[in-house]
């Protein structure tokens, strides 16, 4: 899952970002209207969590644009405007949940995670491929009906490559899609990834690599 914080307040745009890192999703960050408008242009992003007063474009302007676009992301407004009037001019403006600062960070993280799975383009619930099978609500995955023990960033790989399946995933989809734009392209944080992936899924592998064109979910034998 891939999200953009909008925050002006850069303290807590740290946090949040971190935060949600640490719950493994791929977070950039903006600190003004105009370079969230920008970052939208280049990245497709599930999850948009905005402030609705910021610098440059205001947040109100920038939820608009945001849900003129014909695939786009789910806007959560996190703001200091807390008020039942605020809240109903919010989701008027088109956005698709809204929660008041202060926050409790846990139910951020459970308002995001709702609204990337009520992403119009998101996928079934439970993903399967090869014998394996990721529930990204619950949290869970399972090989041939086991229970792996998977950390963030490894479900996250994992999750992506379900995802994509029976396609392929570069190294750098997977650094876009899993970590996130300061992620250094020419760190091995894939390989590491994807080694320790495959010692936790067992014989016989099922996450495949192409010379030259990166990373499937399927069976050896095809």
């Amino acid at each position: 899952m891939r999200v953009l914080v909008v925050e002006d307040a850069r303290t807590l745009a740290a946090v949040v970002a971190e935060g949600l890192r640490d719950q493994g999703m791929a977070v950039d960050v903006a600190h003004d209207g105009l370079v969230a408008a920008a970052k939208l242009d280049v990245n497709a992003y599930d999850v948009v969590v905005l402030d609705r007063d910021l610098p440059g474009v205001h947040g109100d302007v920038l939820c608009q644009m945001i849900t003129e676009r014909d695939d786009r992301a789910m806007v959560l407004m996190l703001t200091a405007a807390g008020s039942p009037g605020d809240r109903v001019s919010g989701l008027t403006l088109g956005a698709d949940d809204y929660l008041a600062k202060p926050f409790h960070f846990p139910e951020l993280v459970l308002r995001v995670r709702s609204l990337a799975r009520r992403r119009p383009t998101a996928r079934g619930r439970v993903l399967r491929a090869a014998g394996v099978e990721l529930d990204p609500v619950r949290r869970t995955a399972t090989r041939d009906g086991t229970r792996l023990d998977l950390s963030v960033k490894e479900f996250a790989v994992l999750e992506a490559l379900l995802h994509a399946a029976p396609a392929h995933l570069s190294a750098e989809d997977l650094l876009e899609r899993v970590w996130d734009e300061h992620a250094d392209p020419f760190t091995n944080t894939v390989t590491v990834t994807i080694g320790r992936l495959r010692r936790k899924l067992g014989a016989p592998a099922v996450v495949l690599t192409t010379a030259g064109v990166g990373y499937r979910i399927g069976d050896p034998a095809d």
